[in-house]
């Protein structure tokens, strides 16, 4: 298992490389045959297709944003600053690639590449329900559907945001993040408690935003 992991992880980095050098539209799996020392039929054996790399490298991001919950006192944070930290782990694993990930996104959304769109919309899923595990996030039923939902688009706002952000430390991506999360932990402060998930705290209130560091 872990040759294979590690031959995996030579192809991604190799394709990322070469993307770094053209660009990800002009990558080519001979290319990365060639460059990594390997075969087609090797790649082929991990890779079926070019795109399977990008879910790669999506899935390294995921993994980051898991061993967040690894951190010392993680849990003791609250679920806003959970959010936040999940999901800038996630960004920060894609960051050193940052223009070949914008070069993917646009790829993905070329017409005829409905496939592929289908594809993306499942992915995006798959990494909120990651975050929502993560975060230990407690709605079931129309409220996990509510939850979900505002998840999301609070992912892609992220997303979005830290494709063109070129603060230090993406300071402004930081900054949307944490005001859209405050804006939810508001509205879920104005719900019944009766229609809350329990919580060992009571009476909680949301401390406004912070300016990021």
């Amino acid at each position: 298992m872990e040759k294979i992991a590690s031959t995996s992880d030579i192809i991604l980095d190799t394709a990322l490389e070469l993307a770094e050098e053209t660009s990800w539209e002009n990558v080519r799996l001979y290319h990365v045959a060639q460059r990594a020392g390997l075969t087609l039929n090797h790649i082929r054996r991990y890779f079926r297709e070019k795109e399977e790399l990008v879910d790669a490298w999506l899935d390294r991001a995921d993994r980051a944003m898991l061993d967040e919950t690894n951190c010392p006192h993680f849990l003791a944070l609250s679920p806003r600053e959970r959010l936040n930290q999940l999901f800038m782990a996630w960004l920060e694993a894609l960051s050193p690639h940052r223009p070949v990930m914008r070069q993917m996104v646009f790829n993905r959304l070329e017409p005829g590449h409905l496939h592929m769109q289908v594809a993306s919309l499942l992915r995006i899923s798959r990494t909120v329900q990651w975050a929502r595990e993560a975060a230990q996030r407690e709605q079931t039923f129309l409220f996990r559907a509510f939850d979900e939902t505002a998840l999301t688009s609070t992912y892609l706002a992220a997303f979005l945001c830290w494709l063109n952000d070129s603060t230090q430390n993406y300071q402004r991506t930081r900054r949307l993040l944490d005001r859209i999360l405050y804006l939810g932990e508001v509205i879920e402060s104005l719900k019944p408690s009766f229609l809350r998930p329990y919580q060992p705290e009571e009476n909680f209130t949301p401390a406004p935003p912070q300016e990021a560091r």
